[in-house]
């Protein structure tokens, strides 16, 4: 299973014939490796509304056909724009597909989408190729995060943000990687606007010498094979 992040919070993940796009974030993303006319998703996720994170949703699914997983209030929100296929789960929920399955978890953070709708923010549990990915979604660090590792499940790969000023920063992340315990941790959310500047590389040294987790920093466009 394939992991390519394409700039800030947005990733593909890629297992066969099934390509999962998460918080497409591309058109005014100026650290997005593609555009939003390059990709073909079979199934789009998202972790709440705010705009950097719901960015190019509606184009992508309206010209795809890509089966959407979206907190109930956004859902309805993409069903009353025209997107079909549309799973509208809440927090706890879960979305099985042919190919694993979707659940929501809490993310301690705001929501609004563009058109105003409130709504409340989420994280994602993906499982997918028989792995177990867990995008954190936009978070402050609280002790929560740790029920996600004690689920059953271990977590494969987290995909967590760094960057500070909207979410945790990467002194607090060293700490959310502790409690996720994943094998792998790719950092997100970070050098893509001033406010959010950090240095990835310094949290990959303290994770990795603090926690048992590897850090694996992508660049935009790069893939890492779980």
């Amino acid at each position: 299973m394939d992991i390519r992040f394409l700039g800030h919070a947005c990733f593909e993940l890629t297992e066969g014939d099934t390509r999962v796009l998460v918080d497409p974030f591309l058109t005014g993303n100026p650290k997005a490796a593609v555009e939003a006319s390059e990709v073909d998703p079979t199934h789009i996720l998202l972790t709440h509304g705010h705009g950097d994170h719901y960015g190019d949703i509606e184009a992508i699914a309206k010209r795809t056909g890509a089966s959407v997983v979206a907190i109930v209030e956004i859902a309805d929100e993409l069903e009353e724009a025209g997107v079909e296929n549309v799973a509208d789960p809440n927090i706890g929920g879960t979305v099985k597909f042919d190919w694993g399955w979707v659940k929501l978890t809490p993310a301690w953070h705001t929501s609004t989408t563009p058109k105003g709708t409130q709504n409340t923010p989420a994280g994602l549990l993906i499982h997918i190729g028989g792995k177990l990915v867990y995008h954190l979604g936009d978070t402050a660090l609280f002790s929560d995060l740790k029920l996600a590792a004690g689920r059953g499940d271990p977590i494969d790969v987290a995909l967590m943000c760094i960057g500070g000023h909207y979410t945790m920063d990467r002194i607090d992340a060293v700490t959310a990687a502790e409690f996720v315990g994943a094998g792998t941790v790719i950092p997100c959310h970070y050098d893509t606007f001033p406010p959010v500047e950090t240095d990835a590389e310094a949290f990959k040294a303290d994770v990795e010498s603090q926690t048992s987790s590897k850090v694996q920093v992508l660049q935009p466009g790069e893939t890492f094979s779980a």
